[in-house]
């Protein structure tokens, strides 16, 4: 009698993909460059995803490392990422102007270490070095915040009172070793104090979530994400160590090695933060094509947030809605729409 082969499946994870906050801000460098016409400067990518922008430069975004590549009198647009107080000194000495697309939640991190270092604390900033994020939230109060990458940095840490000292954590880590990291700090500091809310972010949670729910039952998972990406890299780590059999980061379904699919019958498919949902169907039709048609959805968690358009552009695109005809067409570039 003939075995039946064992139906191959995906587990598609759900919620995956842009977040509130980068969804906001790919949508404040669109809605510059339709109002002001290009270019428009980015300092650093607007988001950790090579899709998202490659396709705002051929829009006519210019993205630059720093400030000073961009000619004085320009607009500046500062990434999802956030930046610091001297990075906005710079802008302003060069007469830039500047529409600050910063994730609300990152500005949340910003505003408690301003507020922790005013009253004294000194600030354990939970995170990797050299990371854009953390970069910006250190600037805010670099006399009272030292970075702790992870429980083996935890020895070399020294305050200057035991009984004021507060963590604060870059928003894309993953969940569980951040808490192994913050218990690591109160075995040492018993006052340690914890922020208001969560650091890290509901959209970084959420598709963490996702991911070990379906984990257990997946030969292989494959994260849609750049190696840049911070939230995205988390996912490959916390698949594997939720049981995954094995676990890869692709920015494009043609970087996907059929050599992964050998003896798989289950695929679980998610994405990261910063990943349109384009990309996840590329990877699904590819699947597709070598048997995977059966696609099953794990959910872990509604998201219905939606951030609005940074102040500045919220105020010219209102001045503009409200300004009779003529004028508008005349302060569009080229004098048309």
């Amino acid at each position: 009698m003939t075995t039946a082969p064992t139906p191959r499946r995906i587990l598609l994870a759900s919620p995956r993909g842009v977040c509130a906050g980068v969804d906001r801000a790919i949508e404040t460098v669109e809605k510059a460059l339709e109002r002001y016409g290009p270019p428009v400067y980015v300092r650093h990518e607007i988001v950790h995803n090579k899709y998202v922008v490659k396709t705002l430069e051929k829009k006519g975004a210019i993205f630059v490392d720093e400030t000073f590549e961009v000619p004085e009198g320009n607009i500046v647009i500062f990434s999802a990422h956030g930046v610091a107080p001297v990075v906005h000194e710079e802008a302003a000495r060069r007469k830039l102007a500047t529409i600050d697309a910063t994730c609300p939640l990152v500005t949340k991190v910003h505003k408690e270490a301003v507020r922790y270092a005013r009253e004294g604390y000194d600030i354990l900033l939970i995170g990797h070095e050299g990371h854009e994020e953390v970069i910006g939230t250190s600037g805010e109060a670099p006399d009272h915040i030292q970075l702790v990458d992870d429980p083996d940095d935890v020895a070399n840490v020294e305050v200057r009172d035991p009984d004021k000292v507060v963590w604060l954590s870059q928003t894309t880590l993953s969940v569980d070793e951040t808490m192994e990291t913050v218990g690591a700090l109160k075995n040492k500091f018993p006052n340690l104090l914890s922020p208001p809310s969560d650091d890290i972010c509901y959209a970084t949670q959420n598709r963490q979530t996702a991911v070990k729910k379906m984990s257990a039952e997946s030969d292989l998972v494959i994260v849609v994400g750049s190696k840049n990406s911070s939230n995205s890299v988390r996912l490959v780590e916390v698949a594997l160590g939720a049981g995954a059999g094995a676990a890869h980061l692709v920015d494009y379904a043609d970087e996907i090695d059929e050599a992964w699919l050998d003896g798989v019958d289950t695929v679980g498919l998610t994405s990261g933060a910063s990943v349109p949902e384009i990309l996840v169907e590329r990877v699904l039709e590819w699947l597709a094509a070598r048997g995977y048609e059966d696609v099953e959805t794990v959910k872990a968690a509604e998201e219905s947030i939606a951030f609005s358009l940074p102040k500045e552009l919220r105020r010219d695109l209102r001045a503009e809605a409200a300004a009779p005809v003529e004028v508008r067409r005349a302060t569009r570039p080229g004098g048309e729409w």
